[in-house]
């Protein structure tokens, strides 16, 4: 079963116009890959980020909406089990995430990270191979762009996608971040 199925994924649409897809909670905390924040609404996580460690990057913001009790327990359900499922992946103990997604973007958008949440845990891929998998194989570009514009890093695994050549391209958090996430799983 592929990962795409096995964890719930709700797609929000950016032309929305009310705030349901907003996150309601969110936390920060660190671990040996450095300081993350994690952030979902009811329905599941919308954010996963990196600090920047050195200034190599700038933070993603992420806006909170307020939300009734019963919606921010249920985020913080979703940012309790996110956490301990992180903190078993850095930990080489766990190669596939439950956690619920709730991402937010545009249809094409959600394509690519469909594609990105099936490819199996410890494999890599390049931008061609994603436009060939959504049968879009002159959008290159374009899915490169959906892969920079996920916002849940690590569980919608952008880290995956390499260079055709099979060198290591760019990725939001730096280099170095992404191929030691790369090395976690090739060692699981």
């Amino acid at each position: 079963m592929s990962r795409a199925i096995a964890a719930k994924y709700t797609p929000f649409y950016r032309h929305q116009h009310n705030n349901e897809y907003l996150p309601v909670v969110k936390r920060q905390w660190t671990n040996s890959m450095g300081t993350m924040v994690v952030a979902a609404n009811e329905y599941g996580l919308t954010d996963l980020t990196f600090l920047p460690q050195k200034e190599e990057w700038s933070t993603r913001k992420i806006t909170l909406m307020d939300g009734l009790p019963a919606a921010k327990g249920l985020a913080e359900q979703h940012i309790d089990q996110a956490v301990k499922q992180i903190e078993l992946y850095l930990n080489g103990e766990l190669n596939e995430f439950s956690v619920p997604l709730a991402p937010v973007g545009t249809e094409f958008q959600h394509q690519v990270w469909q594609a990105l949440l099936a490819l199996p845990f410890g494999t890599a891929c390049s931008y061609s191979d994603i436009a060939e998998q959504i049968e879009r194989p002159k959008a290159v570009r374009a899915v490169g762009s959906a892969n920079g514009a996920n916002h849940i890093a690590l569980l919608i695994p952008c880290h995956r996608v390499i260079g055709k050549s099979g060198t290591l391209t760019g990725y939001a958090y730096g280099l170095e971040i992404k191929r030691r996430l790369l090395a976690i799983e090739s060692a699981i």
